[in-house]
């Protein structure tokens, strides 16, 4: 009877010693950080604001989703050309940056379901008789590298023309424009009308014939745990209104799916 009783008293002993040593481990995966990549040059998707803070729709729509998931976020300043490095090689766990959902990428990286409906726009000169995507044929045009409109410039014109300049932000294929170095630019709908009326003497062109894109959130590939956390703040985030109340922030309208 002794001996049964202190068998068991070592067994409890025992037990309790594995249940105190695992909490600060599970404690810490319950604290775990996501760290978050964003090109915060990308108004009004992602951009610093006065205090250099990292602001936006994109940071908003994380931020929103990270409360409804019970999620710890940072967010960290990426320049989009490394981006998708950084998320290869762990510096971030997940990316929201205005990344286009596309065949090419799904091979690399998985997505979340959409959380914004997108499209090209061109920005020209004002006096410009551009009226199409055509039209930037024999013209010097500039894009973000690596962006979608990169990729249909370089269809269009060929990856290796000299007419294609290539840059890190929006701001500076923006800029490229204004100072008369290029006669287009082109990229997303939402920065590039951001930009344009920022901009005097510019303005927007658009060519029903580019296809509809859709935003998604960046993450590696295999990471089912995390995305599907991150998918479920979304539909908690469009069913209680919440995404329509920053759409309607940062667009000035309501948000109708395309």
């Amino acid at each position: 009877m002794t001996f049964s009783f202190s068998r068991r008293a070592a067994m409890f002993a025992c037990a309790a010693a594995l249940l105190v040593s695992a909490q600060p481990a599970l404690a810490q995966a319950a604290a775990r950080t996501v760290v978050v990549g964003s090109s915060a040059t990308y108004a009004p998707f992602a951009f610093e604001d006065n205090t250099r803070q990292v602001v936006g729709f994109d940071i908003d729509v994380i931020n929103a989703i990270a409360q409804k998931q019970g999620m710890t976020l940072r967010i960290v300043n990426t320049p989009f050309s490394s981006i998708f490095a950084a998320l290869n090689n762990g510096d971030v766990d997940a990316v929201i940056s205005g990344v286009t959902i596309n065949d090419r990428r799904k091979q690399s990286f998985d997505f979340t379901q959409p959380y914004f409906d997108a499209r090209q726009l061109i920005a020209v000169p004002e006096s410009s008789a551009v009226k199409s995507l055509d039209d930037i044929k024999g013209k010097k045009v500039s894009v973000v590298s690596g962006s979608t409109a990169d990729d249909v410039v370089s269809r269009l014109l060929g990856k290796a023309s000299q007419d294609i300049r290539r840059f890190e932000s929006t701001p500076l294929i923006i800029s490229e424009l204004a100072s008369g170095g290029v006669d287009a630019a082109i990229g997303d709908n939402g920065v590039i009308a951001y930009r344009v009326a920022q901009t005097p003497g510019l303005k927007v062109v658009e060519d029903p014939d580019f296809p509809k894109e859709h935003f998604g959130i960046v993450v590696r590939k295999g990471d089912d745990a995390l995305r599907e956390q991150l998918d479920a703040g979304l539909a908690a985030i469009r069913a209680d209104g919440t995404y329509n109340t920053l759409y309607q922030k940062w667009f000035k309208q309501e948000y109708r799916a395309q």
